[in-house]
């Protein structure tokens, strides 16, 4: 299981609270594992959410090798999805949380931010196949100004 979002970044450490567990997953057609995590999930009242982050954003070259081992619970395994494509999709969003996640994943070395601006540029040619938010390089900048 690839974990995103606020609970992706509680595991790495940030203090940031958050309310559900976003999952790598496919929120039309789940796999049965999904389906039973949801379900588990309803049982016990916790928001999970499947993600379908290819579908967002376009992944960058060598995601696949990027996500972070969390460990062994059981027969599940869990990651922290791929850093960058993580940063990606809070970087279209551009909510303020998003970009707060962003600063914290460059202040702990989970990304490099030159690297990352570099992954945007190249990945804009490919935005017409997404639903990229027309002010992603205004966020961009946002992120640069925070971590100035």
């Amino acid at each position: 299981m690839f974990l995103v979002g606020g609970s992706a970044m509680a595991l790495l450490g940030s203090s940031r609270p958050t309310i559900d567990i976003d999952f790598v997953g496919d929120d039309v057609a789940p796999s049965e594992l999904h389906k039973t995590i949801m379900q588990l999930a309803r049982e016990r009242n916790i928001l999970v959410e499947p993600v379908p982050l290819e579908r967002f954003v376009p992944l960058p070259e060598g995601s696949d090798q990027r996500s972070i081992r969390i460990g062994q619970f059981g027969n599940l395994e869990v990651f922290v999805a791929d850093p960058y494509s993580i940063s990606l999709s809070k970087l279209d969003r551009g909510y303020d949380t998003d970009l707060e996640d962003i600063v914290f994943l460059v202040q702990n070395d989970f990304i490099d931010l030159n690297k990352f601006e570099q992954m945007v540029y190249s990945l804009l040619s490919r935005a017409g196949k997404f639903d990229f938010n027309t002010q992603i390089l205004n966020h961009l900048q946002e992120l640069k100004n925070r971590l100035a």
